[in-house]
């Protein structure tokens, strides 16, 4: 069984979503995603201060088995990227839900109701079985 974190949220496409200040939110795929695609080798991540749209693609995971994309879950405006993926792919791999994240997004309009339309771990889990 895939580690979930129950103080995460979780998209349908495999990323998970922190809560990591009043407006911002920290973005990676899930340890059940990356099992999926196997040893990641490259990850393309969107610039800073880019405006992105939720469901939207944003970047690729590339992995031995396939090339994958990073949807954003929410609408706003990347505020910080995992520079660390650049030289070490592998840290989504090892440690997906730390060393492994991926960019920070602020929000953009209401947190809330950009955040209701993810899932909770246990609804989460019930997606992946």
């Amino acid at each position: 069984m895939s580690e979930l974190r129950n103080d995460f949220l979780y998209s349908e496409e495999h990323e998970w979503v922190q809560t990591v200040g009043e407006d911002t939110v920290r973005i990676g795929i899930t340890e059940f995603a990356q099992h999926q695609l196997g040893d990641i080798v490259f990850v393309e991540l969107p610039d800073l201060e880019a405006s992105v749209k939720a469901e939207e693609g944003i970047g690729t995971i590339e992995s031995v088995k396939t090339v994958s994309d990073l949807f954003s879950p929410v609408n706003g405006t990347i505020v910080a990227i995992n520079e660390a993926l650049q030289d070490s792919p592998e840290l989504v791999n090892s440690s997906p839900y730390e060393e492994g994240w991926m960019i920070e997004i602020r929000i953009d309009g209401d947190v809330t109701a950009a955040l209701s339309s993810l899932l909770k771990a246990e609804e989460y889990r019930k997606h992946i079985e």
